[in-house]
């Protein structure tokens, strides 16, 4: 049941399912393709080719990106807003602004409907137009699927380097460490082993100062070489008893 009331009718048509929405997003077909498939208007598809007829970018004609069903509005490649920080957002555009120039007939239930009444050879075109264009598209997927594996390649790449950048010094900190624990864990005889070894090597081999001090000739002593007498007083010679005790004369040893 329509209702001829205003309020009514936008109630009805904000709230509309999605089913219904898709109508609501339905532009006109070009001159040629309203002689080709004897319609007016179809609903927009993404992949459909389009070419806006009002607003600041008229004339304007490339594929469909996107549409969004419950804000009524379509994306376009090449139409977008410029940001403060300089960043290009895609700038949604009314279907009804919009002429279909060529259609995405990938879809075999679009297809369908399309053939609905049409001729033989109407339909055996649909066909073979189809087929092309599910070629181009799985050509274009499988372009797309080869650069994302080289980018995960790249990122891969680029991501073992800064692990391997990362790993070096601790590896090397940790040769370090285990290069002193060695150290600390051998027994203190070595370095006694070096020094014997060190006296053996000096053994066979004499050294410079004593073959110099060899090949020297032996000198006479002379005058004034010899010492000289020292200025200290020599301490006297003890006296045995014997000789400490005086010596009576001869007269009385007589008598």
């Amino acid at each position: 049941m329509r209702s001829s009331k205003a309020r009514k009718q936008r109630k009805a048509f904000f709230n509309a399912p999605l089913h219904q929405r898709r109508k609501h997003l339905s532009a006109h077909l070009e001159e040629n393709l309203l002689l080709k498939y004897d319609r007016r208007q179809i609903p927009v598809v993404k992949g459909d080719t389009v070419r806006i007829m009002r607003g600041s970018f008229k004339g304007h004609e490339s594929k469909v990106t996107n549409i969004y069903l419950k804000k009524h509005r379509i994306e376009i490649e090449g139409i977008t807003n410029p940001k403060a920080d300089g960043k290009k957002v895609a700038r949604p555009v009314h279907p009804s602004n919009v002429m279909i120039t060529k259609l995405n007939l990938t879809d075999k239930w679009r297809r369908r409907r399309l053939e609905e009444g049409l001729s033989e050879d109407t339909k055996k075109e649909i066909e073979s137009e189809a087929k092309k264009q599910i070629k181009a598209q799985q050509a274009e997927e499988e372009q797309q699927r080869i650069e994302a594996e080289r980018l995960a390649a790249e990122a891969e790449a680029v991501e073992e380097d800064l692990e391997e950048s990362i790993d070096e010094p601790i590896e090397e900190a940790k040769d370090s460490e285990i290069k002193q624990d060695k150290k600390s864990s051998e027994p203190k005889e070595k370095p006694v082993e070096k020094e014997t070894s060190a006296k053996k090597t000096k053994a066979a081999s004499p050294d410079k100062k004593e073959i110099k001090k060899e090949e020297k000739p032996v000198e006479k002593p002379t005058a004034s070489k010899t010492k000289k007498p020292t200025n200290k007083q020599s301490s006297p010679p003890k006296k045995d008893k014997a000789t400490s005790e005086p010596k009576k004369p001869k007269k009385e040893e007589q008598s």
